[in-house]
């Protein structure tokens, strides 16, 4: 188990840096962008900040509490790449990267979530 945590330490770091690198090439001279280029780069790295404290929660109630916060970021990370690209008109091939990992981190966070739910009814 704490390979696994380890491992998802530095998923996590990884991500908040590809969404660093993204919000460095967000076209800033736009208004649009650079109000949701804050946001997203505030849910995006929030991911590893989140799962961070949750990997020294105190208890099963405080890791649940923080691993849903960071599904509900990821989340919201993914909506503010929808309007980057929807409504701002921004592609970028690292859109798609961060896309993906974000679908992966919220299958992950929701199946620890759920997992440690299941164990705490036992």
């Amino acid at each position: 188990m704490e390979h696994e945590v380890e491992d998802l330490k530095v998923r996590t770091k990884r991500y908040a840096l590809n969404v660093i690198r993204l919000y460095k090439i967000l076209p800033k001279n736009r208004d649009e962008v650079r109000v949701v280029g804050k946001q997203f780069i505030r849910s995006g790295t929030s991911v590893a900040a989140n799962y961070r404290e949750a990997s020294r929660a105190r208890s099963r109630a405080e890791f649940i509490s923080k691993i849903e916060i960071c599904t509900q970021e990821a989340d919201e990370t993914q909506l503010w790449m929808e309007l980057l690209e929807e409504g701002c008109d921004f592609e970028h091939d690292l859109v798609k990267a961060v896309w993906k990992e974000s679908d992966e981190l919220i299958a992950i966070f929701v199946t620890m979530s759920k997992n440690t739910k299941a164990g705490s009814a036992s």
